[in-house]
């Protein structure tokens, strides 16, 4: 059988989008590992043969089929051979939309076996298969992908086949650092509040995020439902292109059990760090432009912002995307007073006490005090 080498999933579907390419993924039909090898291709495939271009270090995966032996996503067997077809390695994609390919030769003809260009057309997830409910990744790809594609809706028996896969409990079977990954790459996407609609509506949300989920139904002091505010929230912070951190900050601030939700996530530190200092901090904060410099000095030695200034701005960006928009003066405020106090030099302080060791700290922070102050221009008792 001839070796023939394809292009497939998202470059092929990104490029009939006429969006730009990032990473190419092939196929290759009709070969063997030792094939591969010998044409100078590195193996590097732990599950399945996948083997890296000697020159543009692109993955090269042999044609394969996989059969469900155990619960979750790790419970596949593979089967690689040179008779597996293109169309046996497409029908295991999730979204026909993804199980197009591209051939390198001749003309570079579009294969679509399942109805990828037509549901491109019709701006659609839809499952290619019934393999799709084996892999509870598959949810939230879609959710991923919809966060991606605003425009697109799911298909309503792709939402038919999600909500089951849910129900049957295929959603509990998912690894925490792998539900993490996927929701911080939606938060980096263009609408992140299209991913979380797509998870409520198939109740995948109430799975792996319930406390966010709780926030539907709950009155905000804004809004009438907190859940709607989270998400215009997060598509505000995402429209400012701020990060990962600032964006879940932004996310999760009206959430009552933050901790919960990272422990179980395994959420990295500099997410939930911020995150809990934001949802900490942001009552007090409102009401800031009122108060006197011994206030602003202690509220940045509690948010560690003499060692931690970035974390600090970070935790004003995510108040302020909750404003979606609004006057802010807290922002600028705030960081002016914390450059002022930490233009205090401590070592300085510390060599004016002399013996008086003990002394040290509160001279310290006498000093940011009147720093502060001074950069207030006026009495402590005077709002800006």
């Amino acid at each position: 059988m001839t070796m023939k080498i394809y292009v497939v999933g998202g470059a092929v579907r990104d490029a009939l989008l006429g969006l730009p390419v990032q990473d190419h993924d092939h196929v290759v039909v009709g070969a063997t590992p030792e094939q591969m090898v010998a044409a100078g291709f590195r193996p590097v495939g732990k599950d399945f043969p996948v083997f890296l271009h000697p020159k543009t270090q692109e993955e090269y995966a042999l044609a394969r089929t996989e059969r469900k032996t155990a619960p979750g996503y790790h419970g596949f067997v593979f089967h690689t051979s040179p008779d597996v077809t293109l169309e046996d390695d497409l029908v295991r994609r999730d979204l026909t939309i993804n199980a197009m390919a591209r051939s390198r030769d001749g003309d570079g003809a579009i294969v679509d076996p399942y109805g990828g260009q037509r549901d491109l057309e019709a701006r659609l997830f839809r499952h290619v298969s019934e393999a799709f409910a084996e892999d509870p990744v598959r949810i939230l790809r879609v959710a991923r992908f919809a966060a991606r594609f605003a425009e697109f809706r799911v298909a309503p028996e792709t939402n038919a086949l999600m909500r089951a896969m849910v129900e049957a409990g295929e959603a509990d079977a998912l690894v925490p650092e792998r539900v993490w990954q996927e929701i911080a790459r939606g938060l980096m996407e263009a609408r992140p509040s299209r991913m979380f609609a797509v998870l409520r509506d198939c109740g995948a949300l109430a799975r792996i995020m319930p406390e966010l989920d709780a926030l539907w139904g709950r009155p905000h002091l804004l809004e009438a439902d907190s859940g709607v505010r989270a998400m215009r929230v997060i598509d505000h912070a995402a429209a400012g292109g701020h990060t990962l951190a600032v964006r879940f900050a932004a996310l999760v601030l009206d959430v009552a059990a933050i901790d919960t939700l990272c422990a179980r996530l395994k959420v990295p530190n500099d997410c939930r760090d911020l995150a809990l200092m934001t949802a900490r901090e942001h009552g007090g904060i409102g009401a800031v432009l009122g108060e006197p410099a011994e206030s602003l000095v202690a509220l940045f030695a509690r948010c560690d912002a003499y060692r931690k200034p970035e974390r600090f701005a970070d935790m004003l960006l995510a108040l302020e995307c909750a404003t979606l928009g609004g006057d802010y003066p807290q922002r600028s405020w705030l960081l002016g007073a914390l450059g002022a106090a930490r233009g205090v030099n401590a070592g300085e302080v510390a060599a004016r006490c002399g013996a008086d060791k003990a002394g040290i700290p509160a001279a310290v922070l006498a000093a940011r005090v009147a720093a502060v102050r001074a950069w207030m221009g006026q009495s402590p008792s005077t709002p800006p």
